[in-house]
């Protein structure tokens, strides 16, 4: 009888007389930080998902269907180095709490899907044995040999969203709070077969990993940003490397910002672009910008000096109180 493989990096389907084959996994949690994703049993991080779910397994071992994954590692601050400013020895009561950290909403307009090199197999393409669906959702292998009329794949042809702690894709509806949970939600779209190597060719930098933009340029679909804000301005933050400081453009508008910033990555380098929908109106002739090694610093000048509970007019308010003032660290 067919089983499936829980290890993290595995997930293949393995009959009883396949048990003792080699299984390729992800022993430890997976780690999210700070923007970066990775395992923490080996030392590979990347920014994207896509980078994320491609990263190769550290450890061999035998497949199962008992050894569940463990949870993803949170990082708690220690509270021994946390200070906490007494309100009646000085008098001052404690500063209010930082602004939280700002993330895509999900009613927010929806990501492309992550390119690909082709939509199906090209006809008479050598598959490799065991190659797994390219498809998100989709953990079907290929066996060496076998017919592949009557394939279906059931799969998310949409983008990954991480909102709020609940995960899921942006093309349907269901939201679950574990990550491997998240894993085994089951695919939205059915076609009728899987696409275990595309066209077969390289992409620009060689990887054959699928087709990066035109020119061989990796779009990024988001990145993590932040912000603070005196009553004067806003100060936001979009964390992205090595940005190229002689082509990237940020252009101020009354109620929005738009962003095209290319990076010198290499070989392939990275494009971001996006317009931004502001909470509140800015003036754009005082408003700046500047680049830093990681990040993109925009200081929105206010046009009327209100507080704003978000930076994005598409963000759902927290209802929290928003620090005046640079945010210091946690």
């Amino acid at each position: 009888m067919a089983q499936k493989c829980v290890h993290q990096g595995c997930g293949k389907t393995y009959t009883d007389a396949e048990a003792d084959d080699v299984c390729r996994y992800h022993p430890g949690p997976p780690i999210f930080h700070e923007g970066q994703k990775g395992w923490k049993c080996c030392k590979p991080r990347v920014l994207t998902f896509e980078e994320f779910m491609s990263i190769e397994p550290c450890t061999e071992g035998k497949h199962s269907t008992t050894d569940l994954p463990p949870k993803i590692e949170k990082k708690e601050a220690d509270p021994s180095i946390i200070e906490v400013p007494s309100s009646s020895s000085s008098g001052v009561p404690p500063p209010p709490p930082r602004a939280p950290i700002a993330t895509p909403s999900p009613s927010s307009s929806t990501p492309p899907p992550p390119l690909l090199e082709s939509e199906d197999d090209e006809e008479g393409i050598e598959i490799p044995g065991g190659r797994v669906c390219k498809r998100k959702g989709c953990d079907a292998s290929y066996k060496k040999g076998a017919s592949r009329d009557g394939e279906t794949c059931v799969h998310h042809p949409g983008a990954p969203i991480f909102h709020e702690g609940s995960k899921g894709y942006s093309c349907c509806k269901r939201r679950v709070l574990e990550f491997d949970q998240f894993l085994r939600i089951e695919g939205c779209k059915t076609k009728n077969r899987h696409l275990f190597v595309g066209s077969g060719k390289k992409d620009a930098a060689g990887t054959g990993k699928g087709a990066p933009a035109a020119g061989g340029v990796e779009v990024i679909e988001t990145v993590r940003h932040d912000f603070y804000q005196t009553s004067a301005s806003v100060i936001a933050s979009f964390f992205l490397k090595k940005i190229d400081k002689e082509a990237a453009k940020v252009v101020f508008q009354p109620q929005a910002l738009h962003l095209d910033l290319p990076t010198t990555d290499a070989p392939v380098p990275k494009l971001y672009k996006a317009e931004v929908p502001l909470f509140g109106s800015i003036d754009t002739d005082k408003s700046s910008f500047k680049i830093l090694g990681t990040k993109l610093e925009v200081t929105l000048v206010k046009a009327d000096g209100s507080s704003w509970p978000v930076l994005r007019s598409d963000d759902r308010p927290t209802g929290e109180i928003l620090q005046t003032g640079r945010a210091g660290k946690v």
